[in-house]
This record gives C-alpha cells, sequence and structure tokens, in this order.
C-alpha cells in the first residue's frame, strides 16, 4: 500500500471526526434546556467549595424560579433527593426543590493520580473532555464552573452557553511562578525540581505557558465571581476581565454559630483545625506545633488537646488520614489527638462550640472559610500568615486584635502557648472582636452580592 493510501484515510477519518465534533454541538445549540448547570464533578468533597455550590443553588431558585438548576457531578449513587438532603446536613442548606442530576462517567480525567507529570495541563485538558460529555448529555442556557476549571469555557461557548464562575483560587498564581525561580519546594513544588537549576527552568517555561493559556481560556466568560481579594488581585492580573470580575464572598454559617456562648472550659483547652485532609492543608505542621507546645507547656497549666476535623475525597486523602494518626504516635500526642471523619454539620457546630482557638496553617490560602467559622463560634483563630487570612480576615475589628497569624511550626507552638496563658478577660475580649468581623462573611451577605452580580447575567 502507498503512503498516498495512508493519508487519506488519515485525512479521511480526521474529516469524519470533525463532522461529529461539529454535529454535536449544533445538536447541543439546538436543545439547549432553560436550565443553569453547575460543573462540580466531586459533590461530595465536603470543603467550602461545596458550600459555594449549595448556595449559589438555592440563590439561582430563589431567584429565577424558571431556571432549572442541574448539578454535573462524576459521584456515583448520587440522586436529586440524596443532593437537597446532603446540602442540608452537611452544611445546613434548605433547597427550594431538588436539583436534576447529570451523572459523568469520565471524572478520572481530572483527577491529579492519572497525570504523575504535568498533572496541571493534564487536569486541564482533561476537564474539557469532561465537560465535553457533560454537554452532550444536557445544554443549559447557563454553564455555571464552581470548581475552577476554566479550560472548559470555550467548550461551554461553542455550545451557545453563557458562562458564569465561582472562582476559589486561580489554578496558576503569580506567586507559584515566584516559587519555581526562588527554586522554593513546596507541596506543588518538589524538593527534587527545586534542587535543580536546569528542572526549574524547564518548570518556569512550563508554568509561564501555561498562565498564558489559562489567562486565554478564562477571558471566555461572561461574569467571574471571586472568593477574596488575593484572589482577585491574581485573576485580574491574568485573565484581564476587570469589567466581568467581581469579589462576592463566599458564604459562612456566621448566624448559627454566633449563637453560640462565647465562654470556654477552662480546665481543657481544646484547638480545632477544620480542613480537608489534603497536602495543602498543612495538618502536619499543625500536629508538630502541637507537640512541640507540650513540650514547652508549663505542668501548672492545664494540657490543651487537639481535634482534627475533615473529610476525605479518596483514597489518598485517607491514606493521608492514616499518616496524621500514625505521626501522632510517633510524637507521643496521641492521647492529646482526636481525629473526626465526614461528620455531619451539626456535630461540626457542636465541636466548634467548645473549641477555645482554632488552627488554619494552609500557605496562601485563598479565603479561609474555617477561620471564619473559628471567628464566628468564638474561638480565637490561628492561621497562615499570607492570602485571605492575612488581607481580607484576621484584621482589627474596632482597633481590636481578631486573632493571630503564623508562618512555621515555632511560631504556631508559640501561639498556641500564648493562647493557654491568655487571661479569660483578654480571650473573652478578642473573641467578640472576632465573631463581630466575622459578620462581615455572613451567608446573607454571600446571597446578597451573588444575586446582585448574576442577575444581568441570568435575566
Amino acid at each position: 500500500m502507498s503512503w498516498d493510501f495512508f493519508t487519506g484515510v488519515f485525512s479521511s477519518l480526521v474529516t469524519l471526526f470533525s463532522l461529529q465534533i461539529l454535529a454535536s454541538i449544533y445538536r447541543g445549540r439546538r436543545s439547549r434546556e432553560l436550565a443553569v448547570g453547575f460543573f462540580h464533578p466531586y459533590t461530595n468533597d465536603g470543603g467550602g467549595g461545596e458550600r459555594v455550590l449549595w448556595c449559589a443553588v438555592k440563590a439561582v431558585q430563589e431567584e429565577c424560579p424558571d431556571l432549572r438548576c442541574v448539578v454535573y457531578t462524576g459521584d456515583r449513587g448520587t440522586s436529586p433527593s440524596s443532593l437537597m438532603a446532603r446540602a442540608a446536613d452537611r452544611f445546613g442548606v434548605e433547597l427550594l426543590s431538588p436539583p436534576q442530576v447529570v451523572h459523568l462517567r469520565t471524572r478520572k480525567l481530572v483527577e491529579a493520580s492519572t497525570y504523575p507529570y504535568f498533572t496541571m495541563m493534564g487536569q486541564s485538558l482533561g476537564s474539557m473532555f469532561l465537560s465535553w460529555e457533560a454537554l452532550c448529555k444536557l445544554t443549559p442556557v447557563v454553564y455555571f464552573d464552581t470548581s475552577g476549571y476554566a479550560f472548559t469555557y470555550p467548550i461551554a461557548r461553542m455550545f451557545g452557553c453563557k458562562v458564569i464562575c465561582y472562582t476559589h483560587y486561580p489554578t496558576i498564581s503569580l506567586d507559584m511562578l515566584s516559587r519555581v525561580r526562588n527554586r522554593s519546594s513546596l507541596y506543588n513544588n518538589k524538593a527534587r525540581i527545586a534542587d535543580s537549576i536546569w528542572l526549574s527552568r524547564c518548570k518556569i517555561i512550563y508554568y509561564a505557558l501555561f498562565s498564558w493559556m489559562y489567562g486565554l481560556v478564562g477571558s471566555f466568560t461572561h461574569l467571574a465571581m471571586v472568593n477574596s481579594s488575593w484572589t482577585q488581585s491574581h485573576i485580574l492580573k491574568l485573565w484581564g476581565v476587570p469589567n466581568c470580575t467581581k469579589r462576592v464572598y463566599p458564604p459562612c454559617d456566621t448566624s448559627g454559630l454566633q449563637a453560640l456562648p462565647l465562654e470556654r472550659p477552662v480546665e481543657t483547652p481544646t484547638f480545632i483545625s477544620v480542613a480537608q485532609f489534603r497536602p495543602e492543608k498543612a495538618h502536619g505542621l499543625q500536629l508538630e506545633a502541637f507537640s512541640l507546645a507540650l513540650k514547652k507547656l508549663d505542668r501548672n497549666l492545664p494540657r490543651p488537646k487537639l481535634q482534627f476535623v475533615g473529610s476525605c475525597r479518596n483514597k489518598s486523602d485517607e491514606d493521608r488520614l492514616k499518616n496524621l494518626k500514625d505521626r501522632a504516635f510517633e510524637l507521643g500526642v496521641e492521647r492529646d489527638v482526636e481525629f473526626y471523619k465526614n461528620i455531619k454539620y451539626r456535630d461540626l457546630v457542636e465541636l466548634l462550640g467548645r473549641a477555645t482557638a482554632g488552627l488554619h496553617s494552609m500557605i496562601d490560602e485563598h479565603f479561609g472559610i474555617s477561620v471564619v467559622e473559628y471567628m464566628a463560634a468564638g474561638a480565637i483563630p490561628i492561621a497562615h500568615n499570607s492570602a485571605g487570612p492575612k488581607m481580607d480576615i484576621v484584621l482589627e475589628e474596632d482597633d481590636q486584635q481578631t486573632g493571630f497569624l503564623a508562618q512555621d511550626v515555632e511560631e504556631y507552638a508559640d501561639t498556641i502557648l500564648k493562647v493557654i496563658t491568655m487571661p479569660e478577660s483578654q480571650r473573652l475580649k478578642m473573641a467578640a472582636a472576632a465573631r463581630k468581623r466575622a459578620g462581615r462573611f455572613s451567608e446573607e451577605r454571600f446571597y446578597r452580592d451573588f444575586k446582585a452580580a448574576v442577575c444581568p447575567v441570568l435575566c
């Protein structure tokens, strides 16, 4: 067989594939439904992103009752009634009606484990295929991304959808580029790369190319809502759509938590850590700091305890939780540390109501819903000195300090001791100021700002 034969066959296959793509887009545009499609492949992650999803669904149901709410999810066994129940049980969000569910079969395409190398690029390209599956199954008039998959926006535009997104954090940030240039090792920059000049330079080129692509696809949105000042500054620089970018602080249950008493048991100071068991949450740093604080603790002072509360999305999270428990044994603090996995919202509120302080240690946390929850509940926040907590949350209120910021194990340990030794009157004064500041991030404010932002696009 000649070379011309093979090129002819290849050309025919490409033509056929292209025609199938065009046919799918044509069918989707012709069959668009009067609905808002929420692209949220993981509806069981249990974090702040899921709370935003259910509050966004409720807000759309209240403001635009003629629009059906559809949730694209890769979680098996989910149903409209189960998602409605989960929103109420896990987050206290009462939906007006159950959302329609569209199940996605190819969610593995956006899982980090699928791409050992070039993970960001792999997940981003995979999200394009996943959104293609979603939009072929049901094409809404409004495509709403609540998980940060910006590479899906051009696909949604091809299907004739208006595109809205709520961006919790940029997939790539200028801070990430800076760390690679400075050869700093972190969870998203392995030590092997940080130690190599050549590998670091290659990664800089990769990041620069990816940031350009990210900026291009992000510009396809009709409305970009961001959750903090830090995220807003990065999105404005990367996407370059200032007229379409609105800052809408995420919904925090401040009203319910503010009903809790400020007084706490003094015989056993309790430090709580609420976060998904993900690597960037830096639970290990909190455990090390707590252990160091116990070593420095005066024997005459009450012995504190540490409670880890979080959810596990997959086996990697489960392994991470097990390693954390093992590390507690290695440090000899297993009797002082408690672990709570995938608990219901009412149980979380009960734990927060007894907590003296709350720990949060993620570097460049885009916002920090759990930090606000600590403050609303009357627990003194101890957060990382960067991004959302530093720029938006742990700020003075009426010239009164509302919490503490720290950066490393020693600073966290010293701050833990400072809270333990703090006079009760001083703690109550700080807790009251923190609770007042937390009111700025209420669910009521989210609904107000969210509706003001989306109504011009939905209506």
